[in-house]
């Protein structure tokens, strides 16, 4: 929870508004859709999360290298969507969210997802210099990652979103 309330109120938006999509917790366009502009983001982040589902049952296990392309393919497609919409600006943010979206056996792949998905052409290069010095040292070379799975979901609270 305290990593969660570091996060700027855009990320923290951003990030309770895609587990709603990727989870399928409710209806995201009652929840979030506030404005036509809102809605289309929505159906936009519907269609990118489409192969979430195919994505959990794809995780390869450490050292299975034939079972990478596939899975790390989609996954930066996905992973260039979230952070084209400008509303994560760190590691860690698209850490938290992702390792909620494709649970604990995925962290391991995060770095070299994010990685990928900041240095491609579409993110603007400003941006790109941002997202990619906020990837620590210590996550790019982490020799192992935590297996537990998270035990914190953050949700939309109404009186808190609407002010």
């Amino acid at each position: 929870m305290r990593e969660f309330a570091g996060f700027a109120a855009c990320e923290q938006r951003y990030i309770k508004r895609s587990l709603d999509i990727g989870l399928a917790r409710c209806d995201a366009f009652r929840l979030w859709g506030r404005t036509e502009h809102e809605n289309t983001a929505i159906r936009r982040q519907y269609v990118a999360y489409q192969d979430l589902k195919a994505l959990r049952d794809m995780v390869p296990q450490v050292g299975a290298m034939g079972e990478i392309e596939a899975f790390l393919g989609k996954l930066v497609r996905m992973v260039a969507f979230d952070l084209g919409q400008d509303r994560l600006t760190c590691f860690s943010a698209f850490r938290f969210l992702y390792e909620r979206l494709l649970g604990p056996e995925a962290r391991p792949y995060l770095p070299a997802a994010f990685c990928a998905a900041a240095a491609l052409p579409q993110i603007r290069p400003d941006r790109r210099k941002v997202l990619l010095q906020s990837l620590s040292e210590a996550a790019a070379t982490a020799p192992a990652w935590s297996d537990a799975q998270p035990s914190f979901y953050p949700e939309f609270i109404e009186d808190v979103e609407a002010a």
